[in-house]
């Protein structure tokens, strides 16, 4: 019996435990709805929805939502709370609804550069968590609601570029904890209290500073907000001293940056030539001529469509003229430095360094950049191979463009035919197609 009682005892505080723990995650997921299922943040937030104009329909939220989380503008926390409001520069109009002063998990609110009017709710002094309020560049009217002093967790408020009249309110000169106040460019009036922010400004506001665009020596203004002339001597004359070394700081790493471009420009231009002995010695390429890429070049006038003879699946061929007047073919390679073109290069010009006949067309030289291929040939005016065998009338001078074995092997035959029959001439092009 006693055993029983123990297991039912412990049952019961099993059961007990659960009990309480579905009642905290219920309290917890649901806790900002009313006895209807109606979520409270859901409705302040339509409220506010339904008081502005959107012509961009920013805040398409659906009022029959549960959970305002998924919203655009709408920031919440882990919990599930709201604590962002942002439409910053989204043309909003209308009024801000006194609904705002219901979400009262807000930290950040930020409705700047919109064109909201109407006063500003006094219910945002409810807002016991929040931290940034920025309502500049709008048109709110009316006075500076004095509620917001009870904002004990505000450290950023924005307020200028408005239409706002009426005194500061005294009260908010005990924030001590604000660290941002801007009130520039409103019409409010005097006096102004002593603010111990950081930051202050309340330039722009006739009825406190007159014509002047600032307040220095119109009216009694706090230490911590002007300085004495003096003092201001000295502040504008370090601005004018940081602003030039800025800008000769700006200047230097300006030319920095244009002579590391132009070094590496340099360094990219610069032509990596193909050392046979090191680099290839397996092959036999014989007394070889390496140009410098840049010779090839003049020699051909930078590759110009009027000295090209030749086009092929391989690359182009182009008539040139080096400096001691020697006229040449060169082949340039298509897509020199795509994956394998190195070993096609190196095996054209083993093929044709091995391949020595009277009839067959010998590699003269060569170059290889990181980018280019280029084979050199003595230039030949009869015309191509493929033209001969195909009947094709003598055009301007050919020269080879067609791949490397079926070339070499089309003339190889031709020069077996010539040899096997002595008293035979082969008129067809000395060159290789």
């Amino acid at each position: 019996m006693e055993a029983r009682r123990k297991s039912n005892g412990g049952f019961c505080n099993f059961g007990l435990f659960s009990w309480l723990l579905f009642c905290w995650w219920s309290c917890s997921a649901y806790g900002m709805l009313s006895p209807r299922g109606v979520n409270f943040e859901v409705v302040a937030l339509m409220d506010i929805r339904n008081a502005l104009k959107d012509p961009h329909n920013v805040l398409n939220w659906d009022a029959t939502a549960v959970d305002p989380c998924s919203w655009t503008m709408v920031t919440c926390s882990a919990d599930g709370l709201v604590t962002g409001l942002g439409a910053p520069s989204q043309s909003l109009s209308g009024s801000l609804s006194p609904s705002i002063g219901n979400l009262t998990n807000l930290q950040l609110v930020l409705l700047q550069n919109n064109n909201i009017s109407g006063h500003i709710p006094a219910e945002l002094g409810r807002l016991t968590r929040l931290k940034t309020l920025d309502l500049s560049n709008n048109f709110f009217n009316g006075g500076v609601p004095s509620s917001l002093s009870s904002l004990k967790s505000l450290q950023y408020l924005r307020l200028n570029n408005n239409s706002l009249t009426e005194a500061i309110p005294p009260p908010l000169a005990n924030m001590t904890q604000l660290t941002f106040l801007d009130l520039s460019y409103n019409n409010l009036s005097a006096p102004i209290p002593t603010f111990h922010t950081k930051t202050f400004n309340i330039v722009g506001n006739p009825l406190i500073c007159g014509a002047e665009q600032d307040c220095f020596g119109t009216i009694p203004t706090p230490q911590s907000l002007f300085l004495n002339s003096s003092q201001s001597k000295a502040h504008k004359g370090h601005k004018i001293a940081l602003a030039l070394g800025s800008t000769l700081g700006c200047m230097f790493l300006l030319a920095s940056a244009f002579g590391f471009l132009l070094w590496l420009r340099q360094r990219h231009n610069q032509q990596i030539f193909f050392d046979v002995n090191e680099r290839h010695e397996e092959l036999n390429l014989g007394n070889l001529k390496r140009f410098p890429f840049k010779e090839l070049q003049v020699a051909t006038n930078n590759f110009s469509s009027k000295y090209l003879i030749g086009k092929g699946g391989f690359g182009n061929v182009y008539k040139g003229y080096l400096s001691d007047g020697t006229l040449v073919a060169v082949k340039r390679l298509k897509d020199g430095n795509a994956s394998g073109g190195e070993i096609q290069f190196q095996t054209e010009v083993e093929m044709i360094s091995l391949a020595v006949h009277r009839n067959l067309l010998r590699l003269y030289g060569l170059c290889m950049t990181n980018s280019e291929r280029l084979l050199v040939y003595p230039y030949m005016s009869n015309g191509s191979v493929a033209t001969r065998l195909k009947g094709k009338p003598l055009a301007i001078a050919c020269f080879p463009s067609q791949p490397v074995k079926l070339n070499f092997f089309v003339i190889l035959m031709m020069s077996l035919s010539q040899m096997l029959q002595p008293n035979q001439h082969w008129t067809g092009a000395q060159g290789r197609e």
